[in-house]
């Protein structure tokens, strides 16, 4: 039955209908659903998969330029030495240079200074590709080798957009920066591979060539990419001086120079255990297992200690040498999968730590610090196993090696965790709460009692 409502009128008080509007729940408010997966909630974020398919581009020559030089130089001069010496002078080269790079990066900002930097770099490669094509002078080697050292840190400058993105939500930083470490294991896994095929199919300077097509076009795509680039943070605004001041940070790069030699170590000694076709499809097995590890452990969405990473590297470190011992490739190619597992855990959480301990405003420079430790460590860890593989009675005991620099790594943090701890006690003020409690002796009880 209707209701009505009385209502006044020209002719009086009248009953008049009432009309009711339609109830809320014909019009079912659209349901928005958040994504269970880590990372696709990391890819939601507006602007992040732009960036992230430059960044890819720009990431994979990094690992086909070194191959790439030792192919197209041994190949027109006919000396491996030579070709190792120039590709060891660039790697200091970039050593030296790449963390004045990255201070620029943060104090000018990412577009302004990485597309010029990297054309620098990608005139470098070039010059090589003629010098060699041309036969010249050797010493033009080493000097348009030197010139790619310009080249900025692109993993850096992307782990620094996720930090501005997601700066005070530590479960997707922590996802976002293990999908980075999983980024630098495939691009280090498949870069080889394409520089031999390129090099092999096309022509021997096919691999330099398109190595430096793709950085110049990967870090075009990533400087491009304005709305996510992290704010330039006045000069005036952040810590002054070398970032080597800052506490723990020269530490925290000892344990890295370590891990580094770990890597260093098990590729050298591995391509001589192997020696032959085998040696490279069972030692991307290592990155194989650093790639996948990487992922799961970024799908935990939480962190665990660094000293707690690097007992897990040092543990299983000592599996190659014992699949070795068997006289198995099988078991071999088994141990380092198994053994890369533990390389991108320990690195996402280190590389944590440097973000911890960088000043906002230097977060580039201080990672591409992490970075050129790491290159210094492989180079001591190549040169050492390298040595030891070559003077061993076998080249099993040569696996020792990077099992020992795993070691010293997990020394290195431990006395770095106890230095921490006690230079913060120094620094907190004693209280009452919490100022040690002490025993009171029968003479002071005695004491107390007479003068009372």
């Amino acid at each position: 039955m209707p209701h009505h409502d009385l209502t006044l009128t020209p002719a009086g008080p009248a009953f008049a209908p009432r009309y009711r509007e339609p109830h809320a729940r014909t019009r079912p408010r659209p349901r928005t659903t958040v994504p269970t997966n880590p990372y696709r909630r990391l890819f939601a974020t507006p602007g992040a998969r732009a960036f992230t398919i430059g960044n890819l581009i720009a990431r994979l020559p990094m690992g086909m330029f070194g191959v790439s030089a030792v192919i197209m130089i041994a190949g027109a001069y006919g000396s491996y030495a030579l070709a190792g010496a120039v590709t060891a002078t660039g790697m200091a080269a970039t050593a030296l240079v790449a963390p004045w790079t990255a201070r620029l990066v943060d104090r000018h900002g990412q577009a302004r200074v990485a597309v010029p930097a990297t054309a620098l770099a990608a005139l470098g490669s070039l010059a090589l590709l003629l010098c060699v094509h041309h036969r010249a002078p050797v010493w033009t080697l080493f000097a348009a080798y030197a010139a790619t050292a310009t080249c900025p840190n692109t993993g850096g400058m992307s782990r620094a957009r996720w930090a501005h993105l997601h700066r005070g939500d530590p479960a997707t930083l922590h996802t976002a920066n293990a999908f980075e470490q999983a980024v630098d294991e495939l691009c280090f896994m498949l870069g080889p591979v394409l520089a031999a095929f390129v090099c092999a199919a096309l022509f021997p300077e096919a691999g330099t060539l398109i190595g430096a097509i793709l950085l110049l076009t990967g870090v075009l795509v990533f400087a491009a990419q304005r709305s996510t680039e992290p704010p330039v943070t006045p000069r005036c605004a952040t810590a002054p001086g070398s970032l080597l001041r800052v506490a723990g940070t020269v530490p925290l790069l000892g344990v890295f120079l370590a891990t580094g030699a770990v890597f260093g170590a098990m590729e050298v000694v591995t391509l001589a255990h192997v020696d032959g076709p085998l040696a490279g499809p069972i030692l991307a097995l290592q990155a194989t297992g650093s790639f996948v590890a990487g992922l799961v452990y970024g799908r935990t969405g939480r962190s665990v200690r660094l000293r707690t990473c690097l007992v897990a590297m040092t543990c299983l470190m000592t599996l190659p040498f014992l699949a070795a011992s068997t006289g198995s490739l099988l078991a071999l190619a088994a141990g380092l999968l198994v053994a890369g597992m533990a390389t991108a855990p320990t690195l996402v959480t280190g590389m944590a730590l440097v973000q911890r301990l960088t000043p906002p405003g230097r977060l580039n420079e201080g990672m591409t610090l992490a970075v050129t430790a790491l290159l210094a460590g492989i180079a001591v860890g190549s040169a050492t196993g390298g040595w030891t593989a070559e003077n061993a009675p076998s080249t099993v005991y040569a696996f020792l090696v990077p099992a020992t620099a795993a070691a010293l790594a997990l020394v290195r943090e431990t006395t770095r965790e106890a230095a921490r701890k006690a230079r913060k006690a120094r620094e907190t003020p004693e209280t009452p709460e919490t100022a040690p409690t002490r025993r009171t002796t029968v003479r002071e009880m005695t004491e107390a009692r007479r003068s009372s």
